[in-house]
Formats: C-alpha cells, structure tokens, sequence
C-alpha cells in the first residue's frame, strides 16, 4: 500500500480524475438524455443503476485491457481496396466505429421525433417510450463505448490497476451526483436538450474520426491508418471539440435571450 502513496502516483491519479471528468462529459449528457425515454418514475433508478453498473464494468473492462491490450491492438484485418478505402481494423476500430454510428443515429432520431411531436406537454407526461431495463442496458453498453477512448488515455499516463480503478470510481461518483441535475436543467429547458443532441452528433463524428486511426496508433505504423478514397481519416482533435461544444452553446444561450427579448417586446407592443 506504502508504494502507491507515492507523488507521481498521487499526481497520476489527480491527472487521471480531471481526464475523466473532461471525457466524461458527453457520456454524462447521453445518460441524462437517454434516461428520459424510460417511465417518468423510474428514471432516477434507471440513472443509478445505469451508472453504478456502467463504472462496475469499466473498472473490469479496464482491468481486462491492461493483460489484452497487446492481443487487442493486432489488425485482424486489412483493407487494401486502392483508391476507395485501405487500412487496418483492429478491436478497438470496431468499437470506435459502431459507437459513433450508433451515438449519431440516436441523435438524428431523437431530434426528428422533436420536429414530429404536436404537443410538448403532452410528449413530456407521456415519455417511457423504453422499458426501465431497456434504458439501463443502453447507458451501460454506451457507457463501456464512451469508455474505451478514456481507458485508452488513461493507460497512456500510468499502467497501474488501483490508481486507475480509483479514478473511475471516483467519475462514477461525480455522475452520479451531477446527473439528475442535469437532467433535471435539460427538463426545465428543453431548448438544450436539442443542443445537447446535437453534441452528441459531433461525439458521434469524433468516434468515427478515432477509428480511423486506431490500428496506426496501437501498432506504431501509419501505414495502417484508414484511408478513404485516398484521403485519411483523421480524429478530431479534443480542442477542436470543446470549442465547438462551447461555440454550440454560446450560440444558444445568446439566441434563447434574444428571443426573450423579442418576445417581451411582443408583448408590451400588444398592450398598447
């Protein structure tokens, strides 16, 4: 125990909880998001059990990665298909690209079913469209997926178990606090729930972006990077992101008071 009450371990486990907390944001928004498909009074049951089983098995996805990741990181497959797509396909291309599919194709339908619903009060009382265990089941698969890039980051700082496995718990615990306010400001002011949505697109095109050089990066050998119609598929870069995310909201927060201001103008002018 004395070795690990070590500086560089307790400054790795500092590093590691902010990385965390930093990754773990768009997994917090699918969570608070996600819940809300489940029957109105169970979704705080569904948040918590979501996220206590979700960390469970990431510190057991974790502790599997730490004896696998060399077996994981060999391209089990190459495309050499010239002048349309070439690269290797490893495990964690495979995750990177059916999590961003999947995260994109839940935002796209989300905001659809938006556009397409009559009545907002109506569609709030009448949410639940998904079973309890349904819904629980979708937060742990999406959370392991959101996962995989953080315990691949994490693995890049210290290759030790319990500094690590402390961390997640420790992310676990903050989601656990943060999500049911979250969820309750996306309930109050469904505006961000489309922009949360749209987030979560940009997370979809971002995992996409990491499978393209998931195989590169695990072999040490560009030539494996995938490349489409001779162009590469290059992740983008986490500044880029939160720019973006930040640019998003800047944008909606400054649109939603400006059309508060219009609308009080509407009404004074009504008035008289």
């Amino acid at each position: 125990m004395a070795d690990l009450l070590t500086l560089e371990n307790l400054g790795n486990l500092l590093m590691l909880c902010f990385l965390q907390a930093v990754l773990g944001f768009d997994n917090l928004l699918y969570i608070s998001i996600e819940s809300q498909r489940a029957p109105v009074a169970q979704q705080k049951s569904v948040r918590y059990w979501g996220i206590i089983i979700a960390v469970a098995l990431r510190v057991i996805l974790l502790f599997v990665m730490i004896r696998l990741i060399d077996a994981m990181a060999e391209p089990f497959f190459i495309m050499n298909w010239e002048g349309v797509i070439t690269g290797g396909v490893n495990f964690a291309t495979l995750v990177f690209i059916i999590g961003g599919i999947f995260i994109m194709y839940t935002a796209v339908k989300e905001i659809g079913h938006m556009l397409t619903i009559e009545h907002l009060d109506t569609d709030i009382e009448g949410k639940g469209g998904k079973s309890a265990a349904k819904v629980v089941a979708m937060i742990v698969i999406m959370n392991l997926i959101f996962s995989f890039d953080s315990v691949l980051s994490a693995l890049a700082i210290t290759d030790v178990f319990p500094i690590l496995a402390t961390a997640i718990i420790l992310s676990g615990l903050a989601m656990l606090v943060l999500a049911d306010g979250v969820t309750r400001f996306l309930e109050q002011n469904r505006m961000y729930e489309v922009l949360g949505l749209f987030i979560l697109l940009i997370v979809g095109v971002v995992l996409l972006g990491e499978a393209g050089q998931a195989a590169a990066h695990a072999m040490h050998d560009d030539s494996l990077a995938l490349k489409v119609f001779g162009y590469e598929v290059i992740p983008m870069s986490k500044t880029t992101f939160y720019f973006s995310v930040l640019v998003l909201v800047a944008v909606e927060v400054i649109q939603s008071g400006y059309s508060r201001k219009l609308n009080a103008e509407r009404r004074t002018a009504s008035k008289h």
